[in-house]
């Protein structure tokens, strides 16, 4: 066999394993968790969302995220903890105004196995079942929030669906900001950020 043809054979060897090779890649990107960055007029966070844990609430975000439902929102509350100023939560809104999907399903962190540890994200509700847009970041360890046996409403918990990858800081800077912002519910009051921290955009990454 001449060296020419040797060459020839070599090369079309490897272009017939090339899709095997694309294509064995291909899982492996598929398998990776949607990124969103927030950003907001204090900085940028960036939030990976656990898609496969959470499927419900990381989607739900991740539709009003598609659809800029978010852009022109803002981070509203400062859930400070009494006596430690740099623990404690923030949390988001759409713009003013802005459609609403209906309420989805709570996943409670039991079935999930995610916490509410520093860097969470979660989603606000009322009762079990009634979240709509409305999500909280926790600046710190925050588990009474996780779900507990039980059958209250209390004990369901809130629904982590993701973490702050980057941008830690910037939670931290809009938790410290002023809270003597104006409130009708009696449980907010000292919690209202004044001015509120603006959204500026929330896409993919």
């Amino acid at each position: 066999m001449t060296a020419s043809k040797i060459v020839r054979r070599a090369l079309i060897g490897a272009l017939a394993a090339a899709p095997l090779l694309l294509g064995a890649a291909s899982p492996a990107l598929a398998a990776g968790k949607p990124r969103v960055a927030i950003q907001t007029d204090k900085g940028t966070i960036v939030v990976e969302l656990e898609d496969k844990k959470a499927p419900i609430t990381a989607e739900n975000f991740l539709r009003y995220v598609d659809k800029r439902r978010f852009d022109g929102g803002q981070f509203f509350r400062a859930n400070r903890a009494k006596g430690a100023p740099g623990q404690g939560s923030i949390q988001g809104q759409p713009k003013p105004y802005s459609r609403r999907a209906p309420p989805i399903a709570h996943e409670s962190t039991l079935k999930t196995g995610l916490k509410h540890k520093a860097g969470a994200i979660s989603m606000g509700r009322d009762a079990p079942g009634s979240a709509t847009a409305d999500f909280f970041i926790c600046a710190s360890p925050q588990p009474y929030l996780d779900a507990k046996p039980g059958k209250s409403d209390a004990a369901q918990g809130y629904a982590v669906f993701g973490y702050v990858v980057e941008g830690m800081d910037v939670v931290k800077k809009i938790l410290s900001g002023r809270t003597d912002g104006a409130t009708n519910v009696p449980s907010m009051k000292g919690q209202i950020l004044n001015p509120p921290v603006k959204i500026i955009s929330m896409k993919r990454v």
